[in-house]
């Protein structure tokens, strides 16, 4: 305990925030110099007020929080795994900070049970803990500097919380869908509709991506967010691309080879339908006695003519 947090400790009867302070130092490990920063964090934008003409919430703090977490925690796992390539630390360092995982991390933690939320206009509730853990980290940033947002993400939440072998296993289905892709020379396109409405009326919007490959569309999913959405559209297409071997081979086959697969006759056009309706209708003979392989000599036809004009005669 550094000579501040001990002074603090011996005034914490007398402040006025007294409660908050004694649970933001059981999670942080020392005490705030400046309190505001951590109120604001902890405030969600449900539940936002103004002071000094200012609408004060967690958001801006949570964008702050993001940047700062994503370069300790990449720091972190770059020295973790000092021979691993470039794409490897980023899908792990996704996996730890992604939004689910920093939920997880705020209710282990007991941050969850000091945010100011109301349940009934707040957007995006699968992520209130996450986004307030960044905004956390924003707020430590602004109150004590980065070298204190390292010290807690690294004792804290990666020594104690976090088992960054199990991290590093876990799958980034959109990367490994794209990988795919890209080994058998496949076109991957994701394609996410606008949010849309809760069925109980909540104004979070809620997201559906597509994976299409090959012009065929193979997996969907629904999130909170985009890239929930797209990642679990792409596991739902991996799962098919693996279960359905005759599918994976029908459309990692050359257009040549895919056309040859369709053995059926091909339908009637419309246009052949109407010419052969309107036939039938008009009772139309067709006299085909005419129709040679061989095209007539210039004497022939000559001859021909000459008959045709003596019988006419």
């Amino acid at each position: 305990m550094d000579f501040f947090d001990l002074i603090t400790r011996i005034r914490l009867p007398f402040l006025r925030d007294r409660e908050l302070y004694s649970s933001l130092y059981h999670i942080l490990g020392f005490y705030p110099r400046d309190i505001r920063p951590y109120k604001a964090a902890l405030r969600h934008r449900s539940m936002a007020i103004k002071e000094e003409g200012k609408r004060v919430n967690n958001e801006r703090l949570e964008f702050l929080g993001d940047a700062i977490l994503g370069a300790v925690v990449g720091h972190i796992v770059f020295r973790h795994f000092p021979k691993k390539p470039e794409g490897f630390l980023t899908n792990v360092r996704s996996n730890i900070v992604r939004r689910q995982s920093l939920n997880k991390l705020a209710k282990e933690i007991n941050l969850e049970k000091l945010i100011i939320v109301n349940f009934k206009k707040q957007t995006h509730n699968s992520y209130v803990s996450g986004n307030a853990f960044e905004a956390l980290i924003g707020a430590i940033y602004l109150d004590r500097g980065y070298g204190h947002c390292v010290r807690f993400v690294k004792e804290k939440i990666m020594e104690q919380l976090v088992n960054i072998e199990k991290a590093a296993s876990e799958v980034n289905h959109k990367s490994k869908l794209l990988e795919w892709g890209q080994r058998h020379h496949v076109n991957i396109e994701f394609l996410c509709e606008e949010s849309m409405e809760n069925k109980d009326g909540n104004t979070s919007p809620v997201f559906l991506s597509h994976v299409i490959i090959a012009n065929v569309e193979c997996g969907s999913g629904r999130g909170y967010s985009k890239k929930e959405s797209q990642q679990l559209a792409a596991k739902e297409a991996l799962e098919k691309l693996h279960k359905d071997r005759e599918f994976m081979l029908a459309i990692t086959a050359p257009k040549e080879l895919q056309m040859e697969r369709y053995d059926e006759v091909p339908p009637v056009s419309t246009e052949e339908k109407q010419t052969a309706k309107a036939t039938a209708e008009n009772n139309v003979d067709i006299d085909f006695s005419d129709i040679s392989m061989k095209a007539k000599s210039r004497e022939e036809i000559i001859a021909e003519a000459e008959r045709q004009a003596f019988e006419e005669d």
